[in-house]
């Protein structure tokens, strides 16, 4: 074996002297042998920084090529490996969410409301001008149309023919505090073109037109907005909400009206509600205490609808909507703005909140009071129901001296 050619390191050493090949410290001065390559030693250009000295114990890297990255830290046992979504994530979900909510609440009611019958209400010829204030008049129809016969037994509306009004109330709404008036269905009026008879008898002679015509021409009061309920309107409206309360003073039972309840108060579901607010033979006043009760089953539906559970839970808030067009018409001209300020006002009628009332009469025959009722009359019409005294809003419409 040919022996390798020894380097310029120490002679005799036995091993191969590769200082050479590294640029080490042989002698820069001798001219390398044919077989050996020179590396020439680095020199760093003026203002170059040097490139740093590795760590002991750490690989050297190449000049010109990057660092590597140091090796990712495996994730502790049992956790997934999938990215960590921060708040930001979350808060998103929720943006949505109450976008889709808000969508909803307002598309429900505006979809319910293009089904709404609409009633041209508003009569021809010479009316009042125009008022302060909102007059709305709500009008109770005991027409039975759209009840099958199973309905109108369990209701207890019987079969009678033709159409009147089993309620007329003008809810007045302004700078005062809201104003609910009852008129008694057998007030004596006179009725364009028919004479001095029973006001609930206009509607069936003109509909809605003629009875507008009669209250406007009686009263001296702009009717702005016209509200019409049906008997089983009541009752699905009252179902709608999940019942309502009632506080009878006494045990009333009544089996035309399919009435049988107890004294104090409960809660009553759509029949019980709708025979509370009909039975006219309970009472010795009839038709007076009768329309104190309507107005009384009115604001209890009215608090239930605007009730924070009514918007929270959805599918109340879907049967509420949806019950409208079944049970409500409007007048033309009614937005549904105008429509939902109405069911809000309702709310506001007893107590603090408002005045509830019967219109000013003379005596249980249903006269009306000539000078009290013009009196109260004038209060809507200028609207300052805030100035309206005690002596004019009765429970029954008669004086306080009277009724006590």
């Amino acid at each position: 074996m040919t022996d390798r050619p020894r380097g310029d390191g120490e002679p005799g050493d036995g091993s191969p002297d590769f200082h050479w090949l590294y640029g080490g410290s042989g002698d820069p001065d001798r001219e390398p042998r044919p077989d050996e390559t020179r590396v020439m030693p680095t020199v760093s250009r003026p203002g170059q920084t040097p490139p740093p000295v590795p760590a002991p114990g750490r690989p050297a890297t190449q000049p010109g090529r990057p660092t590597p990255p140091p090796p990712a830290a495996r994730p502790p046992a049992g956790r997934p490996r999938g990215r960590r979504r921060g708040p930001g994530f979350w808060l998103r979900i929720v943006l949505a969410l109450l976008l889709l909510w808000v969508v909803y609440l307002v598309a429900v009611p505006l979809w319910a409301w293009s089904k709404v019958d609409k009633v041209d209400f508003e009569p021809s010829g010479d009316r009042p001008g125009d008022q302060p204030g909102t007059t709305y008049l709500l009008v109770g129809s005991d027409s039975r149309a759209g009840l099958s016969p199973e309905e109108r037994k369990q209701l207890g509306t019987g079969n009678a023919a033709g159409q009147r009004t089993d309620t007329i109330m003008l809810l007045h709404t302004g700078d005062g505090p809201n104003l609910l008036m009852s008129i008694p269905r057998d007030s004596l009026v006179g009725i364009p073109g028919h004479g001095t008879t029973k006001i609930n008898a206009a509607y069936a002679y003109g509909g809605p037109q003629l009875l507008v015509r009669t209250i406007e021409q009686n009263t001296g009061i702009r009717v702005d907005d016209y509200v019409e309920i049906g008997l089983g309107g009541l009752a699905g409206v009252v179902d709608a909400v999940g019942g309502i309360t009632i506080c009878p003073k006494q045990a009333m039972k009544d089996k035309l009206a399919n009435l049988d309840v107890e004294k104090g108060c409960q809660e009553a579901d759509g029949t019980t509600a709708l025979g509370y607010a009909r039975s006219r033979h309970t009472s010795s006043i009839g038709d007076i205490d009768r329309v104190k009760r309507q107005r009384e089953v009115v604001a209890a539906v009215g608090d239930e609808v605007v009730s924070p559970w009514t918007v929270l839970n959805p599918v109340r808030y879907w049967r509420l909507s949806n019950s409208v067009p079944d049970f409500f018409a409007f007048g033309e001209g009614t937005s549904p703005l105008r429509a939902a300020l109405w069911a809000s006002s309702m709310t506001h009628v007893n107590g603090e909140n408002g005045l509830s009332c019967v219109v000013p009469i003379a005596d249980l025959a249903v006269h009306w009071d000539a000078e009290r009722s013009k009196q109260m009359f004038r209060y809507i019409i200028e609207d300052k129901t805030d100035d309206v005294p005690a002596s004019l809003c009765t429970p029954t419409g008669l004086p306080r001296s009277v009724t006590g």
